[in-house]
């Protein structure tokens, strides 16, 4: 798969500073139909999983790769296989982060693995993600990334039904959310704006819905059902695509004292991604 043992990449490490400014935290708000201002004051606490709008990797226009990515290699494994999604997520929330703290990112490749699958040949590399604010631990996060071919047709995996929920709600989902968050993220995957390339290089029905949009979105409306409550973990993964023609609802319950159970669903009520909130 690659020119060198893929396993010489286990515990590469990378390092990234930066000033959380309140640019990208307003560019979400405004995305998601809350109040820029509330995130304008430096001191502004961040939720805790909008992080992922800053520390990203900006490759130059010449190091990009056919499907928008920056090319493979660098501080990821350079595997081969064509499709490269953001398979879910386990977060733990030591501190708050603000705007304006100067924080630093450290990142260490921990697990390679290949798999054999419905699809064929995968890798799934697990990344941990620490951040530190003046040396004191403020975030941690093990993420899932999972490589794959691209199929010659488009098989969705079986539906999970959407379990029976206490609250809910709808997201109307369009072409320019998905190219917002794009732009926030500096995200140039095609998948998720361009749709001639979505359906016609890598087999989609349409447009592809972030999974990190959705695990966003799901932590927002878990936090606004319970508005007393701190988060103290979040988990994620993905279980089904989803599409810019499709309709979204979010839906949870709580499960135990401390936790709340989360789904992104389709319209038809087939769940997209599952995930869980622990609360101090």
């Amino acid at each position: 798969m690659t020119q060198e043992p893929i396993t010489n990449w286990l515990g590469r490490q990378e390092t990234l500073e930066e000033i959380l400014a309140p640019g990208p935290a307003q560019g979400l708000a405004a995305t998601l139909n809350l109040d820029p201002e509330n995130f304008a004051a430096e001191g502004a606490i961040l939720p805790p999983v909008w992080n992922w709008l800053y520390f990203l990797p900006r490759a130059p226009s010449r190091q990009i790769g056919p499907d928008g990515h920056p090319k493979r290699g660098g501080f990821l494994p350079p595997i081969t296989l064509a499709r490269r999604m953001w398979a879910g997520s386990r977060c733990t929330f030591h501190h708050d982060l603000h705007i304006g703290d100067r924080a630093t990112k450290t990142s260490t490749i921990l697990k390679i693995n290949e798999k054999q699958g419905r699809a064929g040949t995968m890798f799934f590399v697990t990344v941990r993600h620490e951040i530190r604010v003046d040396a004191i631990l403020a975030y941690e996060e093990e993420q899932d990334i999972v490589y794959m071919d691209i199929p010659k047709v488009f098989t969705p995996p079986e539906p999970v039904p959407l379990p029976a929920c206490t609250w809910h709600h709808d997201v109307p989902l369009d072409p320019v959310l998905l190219f917002r968050f794009s732009a926030l993220t500096f995200n140039g995957h095609r998948i998720h704006y361009d749709r001639d390339y979505a359906m016609g290089v890598e087999n989609y029905p349409g447009l592809v819905v972030h999974g990190p949009l959705q695990a966003i979105l799901g932590f927002h409306f878990a936090c606004l059902e319970q508005p007393d409550r701190k988060p103290q973990a979040f988990r994620f993964k993905g279980v089904r695509p989803l599409f810019d023609f499709d309709a979204l609802s979010f839906n949870g319950a709580q499960s135990e004292p401390t936790n709340t159970q989360i789904y992104a669903a389709n319209g038809d009520q087939a769940v997209t991604m599952e995930a869980q909130m622990t609360w101090a």
